[in-house]
């Protein structure tokens, strides 16, 4: 089930990606599974704890660490990708973790200063196009 990453970012409680799916593939779903799936196998043998996960999810084998849902939009244009690729990067701000983006390692902006695409400083002040595309984290 091949996709390519083009944005992501890991918080402490939630994370944000971007995917290119193959031509003709919109299985979101099916990658979501198998990735919760591999994380969790490899977060208990790590020793994590599944939490107190209520009657619901142990029927279901879920982690607790997971919500049951994501959130799906279809990038519409060049415009649309480039608010949710800021909108991901920025969210290490937003939530109060850093106040410099550089100060987040777990983010593809580093990837993306590499490459030229972001400028360094970018990311100290929340821009004014990207706060309204919060999805229901």
């Amino acid at each position: 089930m091949p996709f390519e990453v083009e944005a992501v970012c890991v918080l402490p409680d939630h994370i944000h990606t971007i995917w290119s799916l193959p031509e003709g593939d919109d299985d979101y779903p099916a990658r979501w599974r198998k990735i919760k799936g591999i994380f969790s196998r490899e977060y208990r043998a790590a020793g994590g704890s599944d939490g107190e996960a209520g009657a619901s999810r142990r029927r279901r084998r879920e982690v607790e660490v997971w919500q049951r849902r994501f959130w799906e939009h279809r990038i519409r244009d060049v415009d649309d990708f480039y608010r949710h690729v800021e909108y991901i990067h920025f969210n290490p701000v937003k939530h109060g973790h850093v106040t410099s983006l550089a100060d987040w390692p777990w983010s593809s902006f580093h990837n993306h200063v590499k490459q030229g695409w972001i400028e360094p400083d970018w990311g100290t002040i929340e821009p004014n196009d990207i706060v309204n595309l919060d999805g229901g984290e």
